[in-house]
């Protein structure tokens, strides 16, 4: 029996799954906390990383690591850490990314050049937030590599910095036209000459841990995720998290000049389009407190309730569209809104809410979705999964809850054990698929008080 161990390093954990190679099949799991906090010492990672693969790596022939995205993780001449590593969600370099986009020449300058309208949590944006604001840790500053590249060399016995074009992508120095780092727009960035890891191929041995296994590439947990759920041509995968997130496979570099869609690499050598909203799981997270019932007593009484009340579920700001100041709304209230009315708007308007995300990301692919794959922890809730269908207008598939990032990364680890050209096909299991009549007055409610609200 041949095993291979993928690593799900993300910002609260590290999770690490035993795979059966041939199959797909999950033989054994562990997971390790991380600290919390938007600043962490890389040295927490290797810790939860060693607790978490404890007994599993030994048993694993190939193992790779997927990490949460974009974090500046800096080295000076030895080696050793600069200082703590700024995650993807520190958004101390927010005005750094401003200050980018216009020293690149704009927005439509930026994304021809690099895929993506600059924001705070690209890597760019924090190296010149570093310059700017410790000028000495900037001095010190010899190799700049990213959370799942710093795991990999960990692994390998710490010879060489390797990263694959998906995490490579997310930096703000990589170019998604040429598949390469753009080493000069990284010192433009810091202020002097940086190394940066070597970009391995999507299939590739990059070295041996230890105990022999062989190491991959490794990825970004969003490029993970699709690998993990093998996502296809048509499909746009929905992660309504924290956040939410809409992700489509692409064969072409995907550039938009409205900055709503990043336009990713993926593990394969494809692309990820991808579109975030800020507003994910917490908006029912609001409403079963608000109601006074779990997430379970949430989605019953909005399964009982009518299509009246309509939600624009802006909380705390939103990406998609840009509006950081917005504040939510709630409209269609009347005398005879009953619980379930307003349960059912939550519902609604969250769905809503991705469908901007999922037109995003179509439009700046030039085609329509033909199915989308719903996951993420709100995805469990049983109102979302019947309206769904009728918010978004195509087939709705549910894959049966799964650590998909590290699946993503044990199907990347198994491929270069292969050798092949392709990664394995390992069957996604417990996929249901929900199907409903399409409701375009609810959508055309929301769309209304969205447009309406633009310059609020």
């Amino acid at each position: 029996m041949t095993y291979v161990l993928g690593i799900d390093s993300s910002t609260q954990s590290c999770k690490a799954v035993l795979v059966d190679a041939a199959s797909g099949e999950i033989v054994d799991q562990a997971r390790a906390s991380h600290p919390g906090g938007t600043q962490v010492d890389p040295a927490r990672w290797i810790e939860a990383l060693d607790e978490a693969t404890a007994g599993l790596l030994e048993k694993a022939d190939a193992v790779a690591v997927a990490g949460q995205q974009h974090g500046m993780v800096t080295l000076d001449e030895d080696n050793n850490t600069v200082r703590d590593a700024m995650l993807w969600n520190d958004v101390s370099s927010a005005d750094a990314a401003v200050e980018l986009v216009e020293e690149l020449g704009g927005a439509h300058k930026t994304v021809e050049l690099t895929g993506s309208v600059l924001v705070a949590s690209f890597t760019a944006t924090k190296l010149r937030w570093l310059r700017d604001n410790e000028s000495e840790n900037a001095k010190r500053v010899s190799k700049a590599v990213l959370p799942h590249d710093y795991l990999t060399w960990h692994l390998g016995g710490r010879e060489e910095f390797t990263t694959d074009h998906g995490d490579a992508s997310g930096t703000g120095y990589y170019s998604t036209r040429e598949r390469r780092f753009m080493p000069e727009l990284a010192e433009q960035f810091l202020g002097h000459s940086v190394q940066l890891p070597r970009i391995a191929e999507p299939n590739e041995i990059v070295g041996r841990t230890a105990t022999g296994a062989a190491i991959a590439a490794g990825t970004g947990d969003n490029m993970a995720a699709a690998l993990g759920l093998d996502l296809q041509p048509g499909d746009v995968c929905v992660s309504v998290g924290t956040s939410g997130v809409a992700s489509a496979w692409s064969e072409h570099s995907v550039h938009d000049d409205n900055g709503l869609v990043t336009g990713f690499s993926d593990a394969t050598g494809a692309y990820l389009p991808l579109a975030c909203t800020l507003n994910g799981a917490k908006v029912l997270d609001f409403a079963a407190n608000l109601l006074g019932v779990d997430h379970k007593g949430l989605s019953e009484m909005a399964l009982a309730g009518k299509s009246s009340v309509t939600l624009l579920p802006y909380f705390d700001g939103e990406r998609t569209p840009n509006r950081p100041h917005a504040t939510g709304l709630l409209t269609g209230l009347r005398t005879d809104t009953t619980r379930e009315d307003f349960a059912r708007g939550v519902v609604e308007g969250l769905l809503c809410s991705m469908l901007d995300a999922i037109e995003a990301v179509e439009k700046a692919m030039g085609h329509k979705a033909n199915r989308v794959l719903l996951t993420g922890g709100a995805a469990r809730s049983e109102a979302m999964q019947q309206f769904a269908p009728s918010i978004f207008g195509v087939d709705v598939a549910l894959p049966a809850p799964s650590e998909y990032v590290a699946l993503g990364a044990a199907r990347q680890a198994a491929w270069a054990l292969s050798g092949a050209d392709k990664p394995p096909q390992w069957d996604v299991a417990g996929t249901t698929t929900y199907r409903g009549e399409a409701n375009p007055d609810t959508v055309a409610r929301y769309q209304q008080i969205r447009d309406l609200t633009a310059n609020f």
